[in-house]
């Protein structure tokens, strides 16, 4: 059995062997921790609340709001991944700290990110959950704890504003099937009518703007 020490490498680094077992540990978390622990959970639910209220059922693609939501997440985590890179990878690259630290130290502007986007009521379910008091601080929140918080409140919010989306194009809906029926065109369905209208107020209204700039100030 090999000896601990020999797996810790000068100033507390770790091994090769243990650098090429965390890369590829990282490498196979990524998608989980983009999703997870960054804007794109809200981003791609609230956009694909728009197509679902259009009405338009593969347009846009998919892949096109996929696409859309990782580079809006890409524009929000821009300044928390500026201060992990100015705080955590900067040091490690001049060999001032060790991949551990590093690792660390890189966890707290993406645990402030969170914290900031999470609800006090869903932090008190997982803390009850756990059976552990209240933290006095955000910094004494632990990492296991902060990403479900914040993958629910992220949900949460992504259902509100879904809603607020969902109404104006259930207004047209109404208003369109009242028409048809007052004028006793039962055999038209409303959805014929309803959906190059609604794609003409949308588009009218600018409509993917405001959208964008909604959820980029609901960041803030």
């Amino acid at each position: 059995m090999k000896d601990w020490t020999q797996l810790i490498g000068a100033q507390g680094g770790l091994a090769p062997s243990l650098k090429i077992l965390a890369v590829l540990t990282i490498l196979s978390l990524l998608p989980a921790i983009i999703l997870t622990t960054t804007s794109f959970v809200r981003t791609v639910v609230v956009l694909s609340f728009v197509r679902q209220g259009i009405g338009t059922q593969q347009s846009p693609p998919t892949q096109v709001i996929v696409g859309l939501s990782l580079f809006l997440t890409v524009f929000t985590m821009s300044p928390v991944a500026r201060e992990m890179q100015a705080q955590a990878l900067e040091p490690f690259m001049r060999g001032q700290i060790g991949e551990v630290q590093a690792a660390e130290l890189a966890a707290v502007p993406l645990k402030t990110f969170m914290l900031k986007q999470t609800r006090q009521s869903d932090l008190a379910v997982f803390y009850e959950a756990t059976q552990t008091p209240l933290p006095n601080r955000p910094e004494d929140v632990p990492i296991h704890i902060a990403i479900p918080a914040f993958v629910v409140s992220e949900l949460t919010t992504a259902f509100q504003m879904g809603v607020m989306v969902l109404l104006p194009f259930l207004v047209v809906d109404l208003a369109i099937a009242s028409l048809l029926m007052s004028m006793g065109m039962v055999f038209v369905s409303p959805t014929t009518i309803s959906l190059p209208v609604k794609m003409l107020l949308f588009v009218l209204a600018d409509g993917w703007s405001l959208v964008v700039e909604s959820l980029l100030r609901s960041f803030r």
